[in-house]
C-alpha cells in the first residue's frame, strides 16, 4: 500500500526568516533542516514507486512473509510431515514445498504442470500435498478419495489421473479411483476428516483466500505460480540455509 504524503509548504518559511530577522533566519534554517531529510526521502520514495510499481508488490510480499513466517515456524512439522502417500520428490529433501489444493481449482490445475517439473529437475526437493477442496461437494469427495488412496500408498496415481481426465465429476472421479485401487465411493474414516479439518484450520492460519496456497521456507504464496516462481522460491530457501 502506498503511502503518498503531501509536500509541505515551505514559502511560509522563507517568509518567516526574513521578516523576522537573523535569529527568526536560524531558527527556520534549522527546522528546515530538520524536516528535510523527512520530506526528501518522502518524495524520493513515492516517486520511486511511480517509477517502478513492482515496488508496492515487493512490499506486500515482503509484509505477508513478515505476518506468516511465526505461524509457519510453529506448524512447521505438520506442514510438512505428509498424510500417507501425499508427496511427491525427494525421501531424504533439503528443501520441502508444501501445496493446500483442491482438484476444481483451475489455478491449482495450471500451477501442477510447474510443480511436476520441478519435481524432476531437482532432486533435492520434495512437495508435500495438503487436501483443501473449497469448490463443492465433487471436491470434497475427491479429497476423501485421494486421501484414502494416499493411505493405501497410490496417492500419484488417483492425483494424476483425476489431473488428466478432468474437472471432479463422478465419472472422472471413478475413473482416477480405479487408476488409484479405492472404490468410487469414500467410506467413512475419522483420520481422513481429522486430516481435512487441520489443512483447513492451517491454511485458515495462513491467511488463504483460496488455492493453491503455497508454502516454502517462510513464504507463502496464496496464488498459482510459474516454473520459474518456484525455481526462485526454492533457490531463495538454500540461499537462507
Amino acid at each position: 500500500m502506498a503511502i503518498d504524503q503531501a509536500a509541505p509548504r515551505t514559502g511560509g518559511m522563507f517568509g518567516a526568516a526574513i521578516a523576522g530577522g537573523i535569529v527568526g533566519a536560524v531558527l527556520t534554517a534549522g527546522a528546515i533542516f530538520v524536516a528535510a531529510p523527512h520530506y526528501l526521502s518522502s518524495k524520493i520514495v513515492r516517486q520511486g514507486m511511480l517509477a517502478d510499481p513492482q515496488i508496492l508488490a515487493d512490499t506486500a510480499e515482503a509484509l505477508r512473509d513478515s505476518q506468516y513466517a511465526p505461524v509457519i515456524a510453529a506448524n512447521k512439522a505438520v506442514l510438512e510431515t505428509p498424510f500417507g502417500s501425499s508427496w511427491k520428490g525427494s525421501a531424504k529433501p533439503d528443501v520441502t514445498l508444501v501445496e493446500f489444493f483442491d482438484y476444481a481449482c483451475p489455478y491449482c490445475k495450471a500451477s501442477n504442470p510447474a510443480v511436476e517439473r520441478l519435481i524432476q529437475e531437482d532432486k533435492g526437493l520434495r512437495v508435500v500435498y495438503r487436501e483443501l477442496p473449497i469448490l463443492g461437494p465433487n471436491s470434497v469427495t475427491a479429497a476423501r478419495l485421494s486421501l484414502e488412496a494416499s493411505q493405501a500408498g497410490h496417492f500419484a496415481a488417483f492425483h494424476d489421473t483425476l489431473w488428466n481426465t478432468g474437472r471432479p465429476a463422478p465419472d472422472t472421479i471413478a475413473v482416477a479411483a480405479k487408476a488409484a485401487g479405492v472404490a468410487p465411493e469414500p467410506k467413512p474414516d475419522p483420520a481422513i476428516e481429522a486430516e481435512l479439518k487441520r489443512n483447513f484450520q492451517l491454511a485458515g492460519q495462513l491467511g488463504a483466500t483460496g488455492t493453491p496456497l503455497f508454502v516454502i521456507g517462510d513464504r507463502v504464496v496464496n496464488s498459482a505460480i510459474t516454473y520459474e516462481g518456484l525455481k526462485k522460491a526454492v533457490a531463495d530457501v538454500r540461499a537462507k540455509a
